[in-house]
């Protein structure tokens, strides 16, 4: 986002690990309203490491946040962490964008969130998969009417947990489970679509508190390791509007991802693809009223932007709604409302009871297309 003629707003990254070359090749190449000035990691020479293939400065996280030109953080490490670093970010006067979750529990996401008023600053966080073109073009589609009333939706998807904690340690960490790490890019989804959650009714459970490393060549391989997250997760969503819908995410199936996310109106039918992903085709499956006919399916394609791996669009979606005077869209008031529901969810799962989501937000604005 933005143009040359924008202010750019210097970003410092925290958090060196996987998914920052994403970020930082995006924000250094494609969004122009930012220039990344420095990243840090736990150890200084990993920082140091990284900021050199990007030709940044490597430094501490106190030398970020001493830094005066510095005035968003950006923060990619593990969910444990975030709240800790959030908090010293805002009282340093710095505007925030985290990785997700946004922390580990509701009440401290609503604790940062005042501290984020209070200091008049912005605070945000992922998934920010939502703005991309897919998820645009089914809010679009659904907005102009085009498959009628939303009557329900599903939404689930399959990873391989054996695989993955055995590649990423962070998953075995608090805040590493199927619905919080995975999960939470479809709730977000759907209150991106749909509008704030009102009530949920869940089954949730972890298949296998013991796994074995299966990766070869790893120092751990074969090895046996704890994983006390859920990894499997079913729920039946009621939203504030009316709609209802089922979310299911299973960590203990294979690791092609073979997600379903089905929208069904009174006109048509909207199937889109992992909401993961910023891009990938909207199918749109128009009604037909005579059993004899055959519905033709058509791809959407109403020309938005951001149909590539675009993380690094929050970041900069937020740098623009502050250089404007508006909110932003991925909204830490939204990333808490989730979180919230993600909370109720497993709440759910150990009442056997619908529980009320006690927090509400507002539905995003709908990106600009082109």
């Amino acid at each position: 986002m933005g143009t040359t003629e924008t202010k750019k707003m210097r970003v410092g990254v925290v958090g060196c690990g996987a998914i920052s070359d994403i970020y930082l090749t995006n924000m250094i190449h494609n969004f122009e309203n930012l220039e990344v000035a420095a990243c840090c990691a736990g150890h200084l020479e990993h920082a140091k490491k990284k900021a050199e293939q990007y030709g940044i400065k490597g430094c501490t996280y106190e030398e970020i946040l001493a830094d005066p030109s510095i005035e968003m953080v950006v923060i990619l490490t593990p969910a444990p962490t975030h709240e800790g670093l959030i908090r010293q970010a805002l009282e340093a006067g710095k505007h925030v964008y985290t990785e997700k979750t946004m922390t580990l529990a509701p009440e401290t996401a609503a604790k940062l969130i005042g501290l984020a008023e209070e200091k008049h600053l912005y605070l945000g966080s992922a998934p920010d998969t939502f703005l991309g073109s897919a998820l645009q073009t089914a809010r679009k589609a659904i907005d102009d009417g085009l498959i009628g009333e939303v009557t329900s939706f599903e939404a689930c998807a399959n990873r391989d947990l054996d695989l993955l904690a055995s590649i990423f340690r962070f998953l075995r960490m608090p805040g590493g489970g199927i619905c919080y790490d995975f999960g939470v890019y479809y709730l977000t989804a759907i209150v991106s679509l749909f509008g704030p959650v009102d009530r949920v009714v869940s089954s949730v459970r972890n298949l296998a508190a013991k796994r074995v490393n299966i990766i070869p060549g790893s120092p751990e391989y074969g090895q046996e390791f704890d994983y006390t997250n859920e990894s499997q997760v079913f729920t039946i969503l009621e939203m504030k509007t009316g709609v209802t819908g089922t979310f299911c995410v299973n960590g203990d199936s294979v690791i092609n991802d073979q997600a379903v996310f089905t929208i069904y109106g009174k006109k048509g039918i909207l199937k889109l693809v992992d909401p993961n992903n910023f891009g990938g085709d909207v199918v749109y499956i128009p009604g037909v009223k005579d059993w004899t006919q055959q519905a033709v399916p058509e791809v959407l394609h109403y020309g938005f932007d951001y149909s590539e791996n675009s993380r690094g669009l929050g970041p900069s979606e937020m740098a623009e709604a502050i250089a404007e005077g508006r909110p932003n869209r991925a909204s830490a008031k939204m990333a808490y409302h989730v979180l919230d529901t993600i909370d109720q969810i497993m709440k759910s799962a150990e009442t056997g009871a619908f529980e009320k989501v006690p927090s509400t937000c507002e539905r995003p604005e709908a990106m600009p297309n082109s």
